[in-house]
């Protein structure tokens, strides 16, 4: 004898509670397992020691040669300095000119974090700090200067050992 088909209406009557059954199923069992949900500021999960969370500013490597600042897609650093004479390197050598930074701000509520003016700093500057709470009241502070940005410097972990045959860049942090 020839299996019948159910009407098409039956059919769905029969197939529609079991579908919401196995969806309740897998409901209750995800219900069960309990939260992942980080309860932050309360709880603080580990940073990635490499995040990319604020840029860090190391003064003493910055020449004012204003790379960064050419580079920056949204203009918010701004750089101002001067040119002093020192002494020569060397004894009976010319003086010599150099360029000293005075003013070298971060404008945090124009910034987009894309870390181009990191990528572009010949001289290693510029690096990207882990740290990433420093929300202000008022968006006029989110203006950091140089005194700021190198506080954050202090979280910025050590770069990576070299592979074997690599040679050192001159010049760079340690």
């Amino acid at each position: 004898m020839p299996k019948q088909q159910l009407p098409e209406s039956v059919d769905r009557a029969i197939k529609t509670p079991i579908g919401i059954v196995k969806g309740l199923k897998d409901t209750f069992k995800t219900m069960l397992e309990g939260a992942v949900t980080v309860q932050y500021p309360h709880e603080k999960e580990a940073v990635a020691p490499r995040a990319r969370g604020v840029i860090a500013l190391l003064e003493e490597n910055c020449t004012v040669c204003m790379l960064c600042a050419r580079q920056c897609p949204d203009w918010c650093i701004y750089i101002e300095g001067h040119k002093d004479r020192e002494p020569p390197r060397r004894e009976g050598g010319k003086p010599r000119t150099v360029s000293k930074l005075d003013r070298f701000d971060i404008d945090y509520g124009l910034c987009m974090y894309c870390g181009i003016c990191v990528e572009v700093c010949p001289f290693d500057a510029l690096h990207w700090s882990p740290e990433f709470e420093y929300s202000e009241p008022s968006i006029a502070d989110l203006l950091h200067d140089k005194v700021r940005l190198g506080q954050w410097e202090r979280a910025v972990p050590e770069a990576p050992a070299l592979e074997t045959g690599a040679e050192a860049p001159k010049g760079k942090k340690k």
